[in-house]
């Protein structure tokens, strides 16, 4: 039995692409900035949503706005947002190594501040969500994913960073062919073509709480 399909948004076409596609997630680019009105007709009504999960994108948001309207679609006093960033991916001390000299220096020029953000592993991004139940805080909480892969889908996943894409915008192809060489020596140093890469996740939850009813203006 399928039930209604769940909005999967982003501001960029790109990104969308990237994206395994699912039978019960209707996927749509949105504009960068929202009205109310705009939200309501194409996302949810005001009061209607149990979860809102923002996946390695909120510190590229405008937080008060973000948030105004996270409040707005989420349950009182429990509905939950989950925010969460991973950091660089680790396989083995030999490609980690060749790897983060790929992120720290050839990519550096190319991330935008926000970026910082991640890096500091969202502890100092703005938050102003209760602790769900069964807490005392909103983190963040930490935990590791594992996925198999191959070379291949890890430079899929660089071309997916906002800094690739930056930089071929500016006629840089990060990925150049040296580039490409010596990371391929790296991975294929012990002669195993699939490789567990080790993702570390870090999460903000909190719930909306007993709000006021917020005033909004739905024609701007």
């Amino acid at each position: 039995m399928g039930g209604p399909s769940l909005p999967a948004t982003d501001t960029s076409l790109k990104q969308l692409e990237f994206t395994p596609k699912l039978p019960n997630v209707r996927y749509q680019c949105t504009p960068p900035v929202m009205s109310m009105a705009e939200l309501e007709r194409d996302i949810a009504a005001e009061a209607s949503v149990d979860l809102v999960t923002i996946a390695q994108a909120l510190h590229w948001l405008d937080l008060p706005t973000f948030y105004q309207q996270v409040k707005w679609v989420l349950k009182s006093p429990n509905g939950v947002i989950a925010a969460w960033c991973y950091t660089v991916p680790e396989v083995n001390d030999n490609f980690d190594s060749v790897f983060l000299k790929f992120y720290k220096i050839d990519s550096k020029p190319y991330w935008d501040p926000a970026r910082k953000l991640v890096d500091d592993k969202y502890k100092s991004i703005d938050f102003p969500f209760e602790p769900v139940d069964g807490f005392d805080h909103t983190r963040p909480f930490e935990f590791k994913s594992e996925r198999l892969m191959s070379l291949e889908e890890i430079f899929t996943c660089i071309r997916s960073w906002s800094a690739y894409q930056t930089a071929w915008e500016k006629g840089v192809e990060l990925l150049r062919d040296d580039v490409r060489e010596e990371l391929k020596r790296a991975w294929t140093e012990d002669g195993i073509d699939q490789k567990v890469v080790k993702f570390h996740v870090h999460l903000r939850d909190g719930k909306v709480g007993n709000i006021a009813e917020i005033a909004v203006d739905k024609t701007h």
